[in-house]
């Protein structure tokens, strides 16, 4: 791949209803989308920074900060780039900045697949044809609206459902699904919300049944994992704590978790992701792809991980119409009545941009020519 123009896209999209977690409420969303070209194809990834330093450090003024100055410079110092991983290696000096990092990555893996005239998802080992996804609720005003919203999506197909909880607002919201619907599969994702001095919460909660809890302590933690890890049955997953191959290893040696959820954009990108998988897979510890609020473009890449073997449960990887009105990729995702996503057979990631919504929904952008 010999790249010759590189664009970065600041865009935003409006939800189609404001999603609220224990850290913010977002009614729209701003990313960047980044645009790899070479003579023949173009290659797109997603930043999926967010305007304010809340889930994690980055924002999407820095993360331009850093694909402008640093790393689009490091992918023009190599003449030809013959293989994605090497992105990972000439990043691998600028210290975190992963969501930066993960836009050019992804860009260079749909490159990749569209030359070879493959899909992504076998570009990257993938074996599904179909995956299954879930739905992800944000926090609701009270347990009765909570109840309404999880209706709806169960008419819509989705068998798996996330809900997130806070301080307040967890263990009746869990005791009303589990009154309402019976025995769902159901989780819920704190997002940092909670410390150790909530262990009794947590030992009520680990009698509802869930699949796990997502991330209940703290974002940068893997120690207070492991001993709330020792004294729960229910699984516990972590996200903001593991954003490399590195962070996987160290917490499955201590315990911490028994299921990782890998956001592509939160460790860097396509290769980062496949080595937590493959480190995962040998330590018989099942892993599942997160999301972002994602729109096409992330979405894609998402999809095409989510076929390697061993992401075992269901994604955050809903129908486009989950958070927009108009998403400006084609096709649109849809999902079956059994909760399930069809992989695309095209080269790359399957999906092409709507050159007159792209154009909409960009408010600026940059070229930058080798």
């Amino acid at each position: 791949m010999k790249i010759e123009k590189i664009v970065l896209r600041k865009m935003k999209m409006v939800l189609k209803t404001p999603f609220k977690t224990s850290f913010a409420e977002m009614k729209e969303k701003h990313f960047t989308l980044a645009e790899v070209h070479t003579k023949d194809f173009v290659g797109y990834g997603d930043c999926s920074a967010f305007p304010f330093p809340y889930y994690s450090e980055e924002t999407n003024a820095t993360a331009w900060h850093i694909m402008e100055d640093f790393l689009i410079p490091l992918l023009y110092s190599k003449d030809v780039i013959s293989h994605p991983e090497e992105v990972h290696s000439l990043f691998s000096h600028i210290r975190r900045n992963k969501m930066a990092k993960a836009a050019l990555d992804c860009a260079v893996w749909d490159l990749y697949a569209k030359e070879r005239s493959i899909p992504l998802s076998k570009a990257l080992g993938g074996t599904r044809e179909q995956i299954e996804t879930g739905v992800s609720i944000g926090v609701q005003k009270s347990p009765d609206d909570l109840l309404r919203v999880i209706e709806n999506h169960l008419e819509e197909g989705y068998r798996r459902i996330k809900i997130k909880i806070m301080p307040g607002k967890d263990i009746a919201y869990v005791e009303a699904v589990r009154k309402r619907f019976g025995d769902i599969t159901l989780m819920a994702d704190a997002n940092s919300a909670y410390t150790l001095s909530d262990i009794d919460l947590f030992r009520e909660m680990d009698q509802m049944n869930l699949l796990m809890i997502e991330q209940p302590l703290s974002h940068d933690d893997i120690v207070d994992h492991a001993k709330l890890q020792r004294v729960m049955k229910t699984p516990i997953c972590l996200d903001e704590s593991i954003h490399s191959v590195d962070d996987a290893r160290k917490a499955i040696e201590l315990g911490s978790t028994k299921t990782i959820n890998i956001k592509v954009g939160r460790v860097g990108g396509l290769t980062e992701a496949r080595k937590i998988h493959d480190l995962c897979e040998s330590h018989g510890i099942p892993v599942w792809c997160g999301g972002m609020l994602d729109t096409g473009i992330g979405r894609a890449h998402n999809i095409a991980i989510a076929t390697l073997p061993n992401y075992r449960f269901p994604g955050d990887i809903p129908a486009s119409d989950r958070y927009w009105n108009e998403d400006f990729v084609t096709p649109q995702v849809t999902i079956s009545r059994d909760s399930m996503v069809q992989v695309p057979a095209k080269p790359g990631i399957g999906f092409d941009p709507v050159p007159e919504l792209l154009d909409r929904f960009t408010y600026d952008k940059k070229e930058f020519v080798r």
